[in-house]
């Protein structure tokens, strides 16, 4: 089997993604800003870096911030992959990159781009949000009484789970560049889902759908971040919340 590095290893993909390579026996190093032996904040690079590439065969970049530094961290592993002389770089992106204007996902297409003209044999996934994040985001705007939602918006939300199978598979395979996007089983307005994670966590608010402005907020309107044509999850928004909040706690 393979030896392979998981940027961002113990993230909510990366752990995934690390676990299922494992289990299909491939040598696996995990690297992240706080986990040993490869503690690495990869928009600094380092010896460690360097230590942590040398002799892998596949790299699987799953390290991501929002808060940015994603280029500077993709140039500093790219350069390491040369040095290296890593054969594979598989690139977890996000669906509607190139066409929402919004500032990550400008980041995220910019890192696209990165890979493709690295020099280096790649893969690029893109899929669309992950259950996670949207019970994170409905978490926060359901602190208040009323619950405020960017109207006219919906999501097709897939399970990290799905897509860290995906992604073992593609680091296990041949390099293919930039392979079909991964969507979720659904599109369904936020509201209806943002519906669903106050009946599973047993919170009562009163949702307003508010009226945004911008390039991004009509791109998300529009649906530029969904892939109806490829709804290939399977596992729904309600089946997460099951599992995650079972019958729900009031709030």
């Amino acid at each position: 089997m393979t030896t392979i590095l998981v940027t961002g290893g113990t993230g909510t993909l990366g752990r995934h993604v690390t676990e299922r390579l494992r289990a299909d026996g491939h040598e696996v190093r995990v690297l992240s800003r706080h986990s040993r032996p490869y503690a690495v904040d990869l928009r600094e690079g380092g010896t460690t870096l360097d230590a942590a590439v040398a002799g892998v065969d596949t790299i699987v970049h799953c390290a991501s911030s929002p808060r940015g530094g994603d280029e500077q961290a993709a140039e500093r592993l790219i350069a390491a992959a040369h040095r290296a002389g890593v054969g594979h770089l598989v690139y977890i992106s996000i669906v509607g990159v190139d066409r929402v204007p919004f500032g990550y996902y400008k980041s995220k297409l910019a890192v696209e781009r990165l890979v493709g003209d690295s020099g280096l044999d790649w893969t690029v996934l893109r899929t669309t949000q992950f259950h996670d994040l949207l019970a994170q985001v409905f978490g926060t705007l359901a602190k208040p009484p009323v619950m405020l939602l960017p109207a006219g918006v919906s999501d097709q939300p897939i399970e990290v789970a799905e897509v860290a199978n995906r992604l073992a598979e593609l680091a296990a395979g041949a390099p293919a560049g930039r392979v079909e996007d991964m969507g979720g089983p659904e599109v369904r307005s936020l509201e209806a889902l943002a519906r669903a994670y106050l009946a599973a966590t047993g919170r009562k608010r009163r949702i307003v759908n508010v009226p945004l402005a911008g390039k991004a907020y009509r791109a998300f309107r529009a649906g530029g971040h969904l892939t109806p044509e490829l709804s290939v999850g399977k596992g729904t928004f309600e089946e997460y919340l099951a599992a995650r909040f079972g019958a729900g706690q009031p709030s």
